[in-house]
């Protein structure tokens, strides 16, 4: 795998892609999952939990899981990057550009992630990174997260 120096902009830009990178390993999303986000966030909105509630009256025809469940599955999937990112001292979540929730995910689906360099850019602390990351359900050809991440490399 190469390296590259948090800090070599021009070896950074040279990884800037239209193309995303391969599917990352994917994760089952179980109700139990689902079950146990909605405790730790306080969100017990029914669609997510009540299972015979969903049947009836959702028109996802089961629970699915919370967006943000979705999305805080990001750090799970293992990189698929062919290059690693070095000699930084930490990696701060700087924030998002765009964060989309495009379709549902179900109770019992597995999703899996891909990913894209769209941005680098020098800043006094460090180096700014943008990713841009969709988050599929398998087999779906429709993503259910679109996430443009800022990540800050610091020195």
């Amino acid at each position: 795998m190469q390296t590259i120096k948090f800090d070599d902009i021009a070896a950074l830009k040279a990884k800037i892609g239209k193309e995303f990178g391969p599917w990352s390993e994917p994760i089952h999303v179980t109700q139990e999952k689902i079950n146990q986000f909605a405790d730790v966030t306080g969100d017990h909105q029914w669609i997510h939990i009540d299972i015979e509630r969903c049947k009836k009256e959702s028109p996802f025809g089961g629970p699915v899981a919370h967006g943000f469940l979705t999305l805080s599955l990001l750090p799970a999937f293992k990189n698929t990057d062919e290059y690693a990112i070095t000699g930084f001292r930490n990696v701060v979540n700087y924030g998002a550009n765009k964060l989309r929730f495009v379709a549902p995910v179900p109770a019992g689906a597995s999703v899996h992630a891909r990913s894209r360099l769209i941005a680098v850019e020098p800043r006094p602390m460090g180096t700014m990174l943008t990713r841009e990351t969709e988050i599929q359900v398998v087999g779906s050809q429709k993503p259910a997260v679109v996430y443009e991440a800022l990540m800050l490399f610091v020195k």
